[in-house]
């Protein structure tokens, strides 16, 4: 998937613990865990904002996308 999660690399840099994180977001570790190894396939936009609040940043800040022309190709039935 060409959108990716770069969640690990914005809570080093705040020194934010997962377990931090997870209690001021409020969501599970286990579940902050599979956000992080980018092994969900959708974010919903509160929690995504429940984050950023936490970490005191923007969307871009943990989101990246890697452009392959290919992803503009219609996909056939």
């Amino acid at each position: 998937m060409p959108v990716r999660l770069t969640l690990d690399r914005a809570m080093a840099e705040r020194r934010v613990s997962g377990r931090e994180l997870a209690a001021k977001v409020g969501i599970t570790e286990a579940n902050l865990s599979l956000l992080r190894t980018g092994k969900v396939k959708g974010l919903r936009f509160s929690t995504l904002a429940r984050i950023c609040a936490a970490l005191g940043c923007k969307p871009a800040d943990i989101l990246d996308y890697d452009f392959d022309p290919a992803d503009l190709e219609p996909e056939e039935d």
